[in-house]
Protein backbone atom coordinates (compact mmCIF):
# COMPACT_ATOMS: atom_id res chain seq x y z
CA UNK A 1 0.00 0.00 0.00
CA UNK A 2 1.68 3.15 -1.15
CA UNK A 3 -0.53 5.56 0.79
CA UNK A 4 -3.38 5.77 3.26
CA UNK A 5 -6.06 4.98 0.62
CA UNK A 6 -6.06 1.92 -1.61
CA UNK A 7 -8.53 1.84 -4.50
CA UNK A 8 -10.05 -1.37 -5.81
CA UNK A 9 -9.90 -1.89 -9.57
CA UNK A 10 -12.79 -4.07 -10.77
CA UNK A 11 -10.69 -5.34 -13.68
CA UNK A 12 -8.36 -6.97 -11.10
CA UNK A 13 -11.06 -9.44 -10.01
CA UNK A 14 -9.95 -13.02 -10.73
CA UNK A 15 -11.40 -16.52 -10.51
CA UNK A 16 -9.89 -18.51 -7.65
CA UNK A 17 -9.65 -22.32 -7.74
CA UNK A 18 -11.89 -22.49 -4.68
CA UNK A 19 -14.86 -21.65 -6.91
CA UNK A 20 -15.42 -17.93 -6.50
CA UNK A 21 -14.27 -14.60 -7.87
CA UNK A 22 -11.86 -12.57 -5.72
CA UNK A 23 -10.99 -8.90 -5.70
CA UNK A 24 -8.10 -8.20 -3.32
CA UNK A 25 -8.85 -4.96 -1.47
CA UNK A 26 -5.88 -5.11 0.90
CA UNK A 27 -3.21 -7.80 1.11
CA UNK A 28 0.15 -6.20 1.73
CA UNK A 29 3.29 -7.91 3.11
CA UNK A 30 4.09 -4.60 4.83
CA UNK A 31 0.82 -4.94 6.80
CA UNK A 32 0.78 -8.67 7.65
CA UNK A 33 -1.87 -8.50 10.36
CA UNK A 34 -4.90 -8.41 8.07
CA UNK A 35 -6.05 -8.93 4.51
CA UNK A 36 -9.40 -7.95 3.00
CA UNK A 37 -10.85 -9.39 -0.18
CA UNK A 38 -14.24 -9.17 -1.81
CA UNK A 39 -15.52 -12.62 -2.76
CA UNK A 40 -18.33 -13.23 -5.25
CA UNK A 41 -20.08 -16.58 -5.60
CA UNK A 42 -22.42 -16.78 -8.62
CA UNK A 43 -26.00 -18.01 -8.22
CA UNK A 44 -26.33 -21.78 -7.96
CA UNK A 45 -22.67 -22.43 -7.14
CA UNK A 46 -20.61 -23.22 -4.04
CA UNK A 47 -16.99 -22.91 -3.06
CA UNK A 48 -14.93 -26.06 -2.57
CA UNK A 49 -14.22 -27.36 0.91
CA UNK A 50 -10.97 -25.86 2.16
CA UNK A 51 -9.05 -24.79 5.27
CA UNK A 52 -6.59 -22.02 6.03
CA UNK A 53 -3.41 -22.90 7.89
CA UNK A 54 -2.60 -20.41 10.67
CA UNK A 55 -5.30 -17.96 9.54
CA UNK A 56 -8.64 -16.97 11.03
CA UNK A 57 -11.14 -15.91 8.37
CA UNK A 58 -14.34 -13.95 8.71
CA UNK A 59 -17.00 -13.61 6.02
CA UNK A 60 -18.97 -10.37 6.20
CA UNK A 61 -22.01 -10.90 3.99
CA UNK A 62 -22.77 -7.84 1.85
CA UNK A 63 -25.33 -9.06 -0.71
CA UNK A 64 -27.25 -12.18 -1.64
CA UNK A 65 -28.25 -15.23 0.33
CA UNK A 66 -26.43 -18.44 1.05
CA UNK A 67 -25.49 -21.30 3.31
CA UNK A 68 -22.16 -21.61 5.09
CA UNK A 69 -20.48 -24.68 6.56
CA UNK A 70 -17.87 -24.26 9.29
CA UNK A 71 -16.42 -27.56 10.46
CA UNK A 72 -19.32 -29.84 11.34
CA UNK A 73 -21.75 -26.91 11.61
CA UNK A 74 -24.01 -26.20 8.67
CA UNK A 75 -25.72 -25.49 6.56
CA UNK A 76 -26.04 -22.13 8.28
CA UNK A 77 -28.26 -19.59 6.49
CA UNK A 78 -26.44 -16.31 5.79
CA UNK A 79 -27.71 -12.93 4.58
CA UNK A 80 -26.47 -9.33 4.41
CA UNK A 81 -25.09 -8.13 7.73
CA UNK A 82 -24.12 -11.60 8.97
CA UNK A 83 -20.55 -12.41 9.98
CA UNK A 84 -19.24 -15.99 9.76
CA UNK A 85 -16.13 -16.73 11.85
CA UNK A 86 -13.84 -19.57 10.76
CA UNK A 87 -10.91 -20.60 12.99
CA UNK A 88 -7.61 -21.78 11.49
CA UNK A 89 -7.59 -25.29 9.96
CA UNK A 90 -11.37 -25.70 10.20
CA UNK A 91 -13.08 -26.91 7.02
CA UNK A 92 -15.26 -24.31 5.35
CA UNK A 93 -17.38 -23.65 2.30
CA UNK A 94 -20.22 -21.37 1.27
CA UNK A 95 -23.03 -21.85 -1.24
CA UNK A 96 -25.16 -19.28 -3.01
CA UNK A 97 -28.83 -20.20 -2.58
CA UNK A 98 -30.23 -17.07 -4.22
CA UNK A 99 -30.79 -15.78 -7.73
CA UNK A 100 -28.14 -13.05 -7.56
CA UNK A 101 -24.43 -13.10 -6.71
CA UNK A 102 -23.53 -13.83 -3.09
CA UNK A 103 -21.00 -11.13 -2.19
CA UNK A 104 -18.99 -10.94 1.00
CA UNK A 105 -15.78 -9.56 2.43
CA UNK A 106 -13.20 -12.13 3.51
CA UNK A 107 -11.12 -10.72 6.36
CA UNK A 108 -8.10 -12.84 7.23
CA UNK A 109 -5.85 -12.50 10.27
CA UNK A 110 -3.00 -12.69 9.72
CA UNK A 111 -3.23 -11.80 6.04
CA UNK A 112 -4.14 -14.44 3.46
CA UNK A 113 -1.19 -16.19 1.87
CA UNK A 114 -1.77 -18.73 -0.89
CA UNK A 115 0.63 -21.22 0.79
CA UNK A 116 -1.79 -21.40 3.74
CA UNK A 117 -4.72 -22.54 1.53
CA UNK A 118 -5.42 -26.27 2.06
CA UNK A 119 -7.98 -27.87 -0.28
CA UNK A 120 -10.46 -30.38 1.17
CA UNK A 121 -12.30 -30.55 4.47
Amino acid sequence: MSGPVARAVEADEYYFEEGCFILELHNDPDDPGLSIARARVPAGTATAWHRLRGTTERYVILAGRGEAWVGDQGPLAVAPGDVVAIPPMVGQRIRNTGDDDLVFLALCTPRFERDNYVPGD
